[in-house]
């Protein structure tokens, strides 16, 4: 009876043993997958800021630059500078600050932009008024010249030093165009490429056996990118076969596109409205033969870059 008695309370603490275990696993997988979800959320947010971060340092440096352009102008139109030197030195400030990611505001910094902006705006009508009283004072001047040919010579000098600075602005405009440019490229994410055989059953995995691939489809991601315009976009696929020939067939939608200043062979061609939500794109290419055993390379091009490759091998 004691034996029974004693058995019973055995079983009783082991069954309490086996539910305070259950229970301590439970808290540890809420906890571990609270605090998973916490990472992503903050790695999602790092990503929106750093891509704030990069559009608005963009968007200052070119401020910077058509300021010191305005600048470069009004002096040489004799106009008086002293404002736009005290702006000059607070967006020199923004911009150091933004340094600080840890205290970026998008906000903050997207109204400072619209106030260097509305300057810019004002000072263009200034410098309207001084070109204005400047070619008059021109024309003056070259009545003058008939009897001072020093005069003459002075203010084709100074005319010549403000084409000089201009040319120089612009010239700095024109790289840091470049820059937004390559700044603005997309970017294909997760290429995949399936084979579908002539039944239309789909494979995936990367190898296939020759016999089983009558289309292959090459499927990704336009990543998101904010200094991207949205709008249609032409993307470029190229198949290269293990000897590197480009796989192509000008009766099915196969021709050529400038790349790098050269005229460069696609397979196929697709065009895409971009909008910026990181959008699935499809490509489902036909040969119409068989594809040559080996490793073949995929490579995907717009507005003159490549925005992505991928491989897949035939047996």
């Amino acid at each position: 009876m004691e034996t029974q008695e004693r058995q019973s309370n055995n079983r009783t603490y082991f069954t309490a043993a086996l539910v305070v275990m259950a229970a301590l696993l439970g808290l540890l997988g809420y906890l571990y997958y609270g605090e998973r979800q916490k990472n992503q959320q903050s790695a999602t947010q790092l990503e929106i800021k750093t891509r704030d971060l990069i559009s608005t340092t963009t968007k200052l440096d070119s401020i910077s630059n058509q300021l010191d352009a305005k600048i470069a102008e009004i002096k040489m139109l004799n106009g008086n500078v002293d404002e736009l030197v005290k702006v000059k030195a607070q967006l020199e400030e923004d911009k150091k600050n933004l340094k600080n990611t840890s205290s970026f505001n998008v906000k903050s910094y997207e109204s400072k932009i619209r106030n260097y902006t509305a300057l810019l705006a004002q000072k263009d009508e200034e410098i309207k008024r001084l070109r204005e009283e400047n070619e008059a004072l021109v024309s003056t001047n070259q009545n003058l010249s008939q009897e001072n040919t020093g005069l003459k010579t002075n203010l084709e000098t100074t005319r010549q030093s403000y084409t000089d600075s201009v040319s120089t602005l612009a010239s700095r405009n024109r790289e840091l165009a470049e820059k937004v440019t390559i700044a603005s490229a997309l970017k294909a994410e997760g290429i995949n490429v399936y084979a579908i055989s002539p039944k239309g059953k789909e494979r995936d995995g990367g190898m296939y056996k020759a016999r089983r691939v009558d289309k292959i489809r090459v499927s990704f991601a336009l990543g998101d990118n904010p200094l991207t315009q949205k709008e249609a976009k032409d993307v470029y696929l190229r198949i290269l076969d293990p000897e590197g020939a480009v796989v192509s067939d000008m009766a099915t939608g196969s021709g050529a596109f400038m790349f790098g200043d050269k005229e460069t062979i696609y397979t196929t061609k697709q065009s895409i409205m971009y909008t910026n939500t990181h959008q699935a794109v499809d490509f489902i290419y036909s040969r119409g033969q068989a594809y040559k055993k080996g490793k073949h390379r995929i490579e995907l091009f717009a507005e003159g870059f490549k925005i992505g490759e991928g491989t897949f091998e035939v047996r």
